[in-house]
């Protein structure tokens, strides 16, 4: 299951829409959080909406907090994000095995008590990616050290996890005319989440939408190069004979 938090104190102003790019990430099986963080102003209209609106095309939740606030907010929405994808998949599968007016809602209930208790234990089990994606434009600089916290705590909330968990930061607009730049690959560890934008040069920019889309595009392109470390071939058919058997490797076919 794969997730991305993005985290923004305002609008973009840059390149393709954000709700644009959050609906192709859903359609790709990632779902997209948004988290508007505030500090002794209000976010505005604008702001409001389109954090509303990326967040409903990308399938998952949004928030406008304050600073103190967004430990607990990251944390609750990767929880309720991986509940709500797994119920939505198991409703599907409930339809088609009670027909078209069967669902979760339509069960006995204690058959419906057993299904909710399957859900909460494949909510602690099922493998889970989170991308964090924090908007580093000038006026997010005082909110960067709730920030931090927020990653380390929600690293510690991983690993409590049964499942295997993994966790990635990036941040936007990036250095050399990128729209985002890897602050932390995939990891499980703790120590990785610590300083992360301790020398980050704040900019103006805030090109939410593009950062979405090479966010997403990290997010599959490490998933396939994963999937194709864990492939096995089909057949194997080592030649014994070969030279290179004597070497003490030997060829596989892959047919």
């Amino acid at each position: 299951m794969k997730q991305i938090i993005l985290i923004t104190d305002g609008c973009s102003n840059v390149g393709v829409s954000p709700v644009v790019a959050a609906a192709h990430a859903l359609e790709e099986g990632v779902v997209v959080n948004v988290i508007g963080v505030i500090d002794e102003g209000e976010i505005g209209e604008r702001g409001a909406t389109e954090i509303a609106d990326t967040a409903r095309a990308g399938g998952g939740l949004s928030r406008i907090v304050e600073p103190k606030q967004l430990t607990h907010t990251v944390q609750m929405m990767t929880r309720k994000t991986v509940a709500s994808t797994i119920q939505q998949v198991v409703n599907k599968e409930l339809k088609q095995i009670l027909g078209s007016g069967g669902g979760l809602d339509e069960l006995h209930p204690d058959k419906r008590a057993q299904v909710v208790r399957a859900i909460d234990e494949l909510g602690e089990t099922t493998p889970l990616r989170v991308a964090l994606l924090i908007d580093a434009s000038a006026s997010m600089k005082p909110k960067l050290a709730a920030v931090e916290d927020a990653i380390r705590d929600l690293m510690l909330s991983l690993q409590a996890r049964k499942g295997a968990s993994e966790m990635a930061v990036l941040h936007f607009p990036g250095s050399g005319g990128e729209d985002t730049q890897l602050d932390m690959p995939w990891t499980s560890e703790l120590t990785k989440a610590r300083k992360l934008f301790a020398k980050l040069a704040m900019k103006g920019t805030t090109p939410t939408g593009p950062a979405l889309i090479q966010a997403l595009r990290y997010v599959l392109e490490t998933d396939r190069s994963a999937a194709e470390e864990r492939e096995e071939p089909r057949y194997r058919q080592p030649d014994v004979n070969h030279q290179d058997a004597e070497d003490g490797e030997l060829r596989d076919y892959i047919v």
